[in-house]
């Protein structure tokens, strides 16, 4: 995952982690490993496929990416000083 287990360094997979407990509530399950990549895959195909996104003017991911008409939304970060490494 990240070298200095900072959730910050992969703000994306901690976003899908977050989702796939908090919706989809995948943690609640306790199922052999097979069942539960499948619970996931589903989980996934679910969120790109079939659940729209405010952030992606109600499109979901897929329709948003195929798409070329509307410009995707862009956040800033809060601490844009997080990225400079330093020097040792």
């Amino acid at each position: 995952m990240t070298q200095n287990s900072d959730p910050y360094e992969n703000a994306v997979a901690e976003r899908i982690n977050g989702i796939l407990k908090q919706e989809f509530m995948i943690d609640k399950y306790n199922l052999d490993l097979k069942i539960m990549k499948q619970i996931v895959k589903e989980s996934i195909s679910i969120y790109n496929e079939l659940r729209p996104h405010y952030s992606n003017f109600m499109l979901t991911p897929n329709k948003m990416h195929i798409q070329s008409q509307i410009k995707m939304r862009t956040y800033k970060t809060k601490n844009t000083c997080k990225n400079v490494f330093a020097s040792v």
